[in-house]
This record gives C-alpha cells, structure tokens and sequence, in this order.
C-alpha cells in the first residue's frame, strides 16, 4: 500500500510565489551526492505496509546513485549497546513513553538485536556505508559522526529516503539543509504510517528547506 497523496495547491502557490519555480536544484553532480536511507530497519518497516511498498524504490535509487558514482547511507536508529544496558536517549524513553512501550521501543533498536537490523528486502551493497544515530537526526551534535564523514569525502547533495517522513526523515532532511547540504526528500520514497503525516512531512520541508521529488526524478537529476 503506497501513499495516496497530492501536495495542497496553496502550498504549491507558496512556493511558487517565494522560489519563481517549484526546483531550487535542476542537478545534482553524482559524485558529490549521497542517498541518505534513514531508519529502515525491522523494527520501523515489517509492520507498515506502506514502508514496505517504498522498498523497491529506495532500491532502484541506491542503484542509481551507486552507478553515477555517488554513496549510499544506511542510517540506522541505535538506542541501547546491548539489552542490559541502559538507554542513549533516556529523556525519550523515560517521558514520551509508558514504561511498557519505552522498553519495546529501547529493546527494539538495540544494536544486534533482529529488530535492529535492516529491513531484509533492501538492497545493501558491500560498498555503501552504514551510519548509527541515537536521535531522529543524524545531523545534531552528539546523535552521530554522518556530518563529518559526509565532509571528509566532499558530499554537498543529499537524497532522502526513509521512515518515517514527517519524523526521522524531515528531522534529518530539515538539520542538513541548515549544515548547507542541497537536499530533496523523494515523496515516494519516505513513507509514514498514515497518509496525512507523510503529506505534513512533505509539505513542511518543501516550503523552506529544499526540494521534493519522485524517485524517477531523483534519478534523473544525477549527472556525471
């Protein structure tokens, strides 16, 4: 099941008003580009259908990337080093959760546990590389080392697939831009469980962080 969603046409007049065109960026050149894949992961992906159905394209875009010569990213959420220890994110799990659920969610995206890892129908190719994060964005101080790697190889474009949208995706898409990455959000491509919260993810970056695309145009725009 994919998502079934339209952009707003006010939100569209609004970009048009503010940019004079719908696309900041025309192309991105390959091998300064990287496919962030964000949050992938048996724990966020084997229940939600629409998760599952962006699959095939996340796959067919990290071939693309791979073949122009750019890099993909396996960005995957980890909260706890074992079972036995404690949370890296304890305001989360402590407040946001009922004690029940902040356990699942803590045991859940324990490194090396079968819900941590990532989802089995994703194409992950010894070359890419894989980066660990322990709040929504990669990109905030103290969550991961992604910004400094991404640096130390001349990365300036960034490609954003993942789960969920309007959560770990745009948190990602919006703190990058504001590191001076150029970024699209591939609008099939990220999914969320709910049609109106991957709309409100999409629609909320498009209007002042950078562009949202299609797969087939994601692909489109690499250039070597």
């Amino acid at each position: 099941m994919t998502h079934d969603v339209e952009m707003p046409s006010y939100v569209l007049d609004r970009i048009r008003a503010k940019r004079g065109k719908y696309e900041v960026f025309d192309n991105f050149e390959a091998t300064k580009t990287a496919l962030l894949v964000i949050d992938m992961q048996n724990f966020y992906v084997e229940e939600v259908d629409t998760a599952i159905a962006i699959v095939p394209n996340i796959n067919r875009i990290a071939d693309a990337v791979r073949q122009a010569g750019g890099t993909v990213y396996w960005v995957v959420m980890t909260v706890a080093d074992s079972l036995e220890s404690s949370s890296l994110w304890p305001l989360y799990h402590d407040y946001f959760f009922t004690p029940e659920k902040g356990k699942k969610h803590k045991d859940g995206l324990t490194a090396g546990t079968e819900k941590h890892k990532i989802y089995p129908k994703l194409d992950v190719r010894s070359e890419d590389e894989t980066a660990h994060k322990t709040r929504f964005s990669p990109f905030i101080q103290g969550s991961s080392d992604l910004h400094s790697r991404l640096q130390s190889v001349g990365i300036e474009n960034l490609i954003i697939t993942g789960t969920a949208t309007n959560m770990c995706s745009e948190s990602a898409a919006r703190d990058a831009m504001m590191l001076d990455y150029k970024v699209v959000m591939v609008s099939d491509g990220n999914a969320a469980r709910f049609d109106e919260d991957h709309l409100v993810g999409l629609t909320s970056f498009y209007q002042s962080f950078g562009d949202v695309r299609t797969a087939d145009e994601s692909i489109a725009m690499l250039t070597k």
